[in-house]
C-alpha cells in the first residue's frame, strides 16, 4: 500500500473523494496549515492522524516548510497529495518530494494558473474549462500533466456554477491519478507523463 499524506487548507472535498474511492493507498496523515480546516474532520472520522500546523506561528516560510517536511517524513510518505492546499511551497520542499508530489488545479493548465480560475475563464470567453492533475515543480501550477478533464462553458454560467461543474470532474480524475501512481503506472519522460495502462499511452483528456 502506498503511504500517502494529504495537505489541505479548506473543506477537503477532494480528500473526501480520495477516501471514498477505495484506492490501493494507506493515508498516514492529513496536514493543514489552517487549524480550523474542515477537511481535517474527514481524517479524524477515519482514524487518520490529523495534524494542524499553523503557518502563522512560524517566523519564516523556510521554518514552516522544515516543520512540514518533518511531519511528512514522520508519516513515511511515499506520495504527497495537495488537495486544496493554499500555500506556495518552497523550492527545497518541492525538490525533496519531486516525482511523488501531485496537485489538482481547477483549470486546463497551462491556462489560468493561480487563483480565480473560473472568473478568468469567463472573462476570457473560453468555451471549454476544466481541471488538471499534475506533478508539482518549483514553478507555480506547472509540471508534467497526469490527467485533465474538460467541461463546456455555458452561456449563462457564473463562477459558482462553473466551479461546481468542474469540481464534479475533480472528484473523478484525482482518484484515478492517485490510483495510477500507487499501481506504478506513471512514468515521466522529457517532461511528459506516460500512463502504463491498456488503451492509455499518455496524459488523458476526459471531456464531459
Amino acid at each position: 500500500m502506498t503511504r500517502t499524506v494529504v495537505l489541505l487548507s479548506g473543506r477537503g472535498s477532494n480528500f473526501k473523494a480520495l477516501l471514498e474511492a477505495d484506492l490501493p493507498v494507506r493515508f498516514t496523515a492529513a496536514i493543514s496549515n489552517r487549524p480550523d480546516a474542515a477537511g481535517l474532520e474527514h481524517a479524524r472520522a477515519r482514524g487518520i492522524p490529523a495534524i494542524a500546523l499553523d503557518h502563522r506561528q512560524f517566523a519564516s516560510r523556510e521554518a514552516f516548510d522544515e516543520a512540514l517536511i518533518a511531519e511528512i517524513d514522520k508519516a513515511g510518505a511515499d506520495l504527497v497529495v495537495l488537495a486544496g492546499y493554499m500555500r506556495i511551497l518552497g523550492k527545497a520542499f518541492v525538490e525533496r518530494y519531486q516525482g511523488r508530489l501531485i496537485n489538482i488545479h481547477p483549470s486546463l493548465l497551462p491556462m489560468f494558473p493561480g487563483l480565480h480560475t473560473h472568473e478568468s475563464a469567463l472573462k476570457e470567453g473560453t468555451r471549454i474549462h476544466g481541471c488538471t492533475v499534475h506533478f508539482v515543480t518549483a514553478k507555480l501550477d506547472h509540471g508534467p500533466i497526469i490527467i485533465q478533464a474538460a467541461v463546456p462553458v455555458l452561456p449563462d454560467d457564473t463562477p459558482d456554477t462553473l466551479a461546481a461543474r468542474v469540481l464534479v470532474q475533480e472528484h473523478v480524475i484525482y482518484p484515478r491519478a492517485v490510483r495510477w501512481f500507487a499501481e506504478g503506472k506513471l512514468a515521466i519522460s522529457e517532461g511528459r507523463v506516460n500512463v502504463r495502462e491498456e488503451g492509455v499511452s499518455q496524459s488523458v483528456l476526459a471531456t464531459t
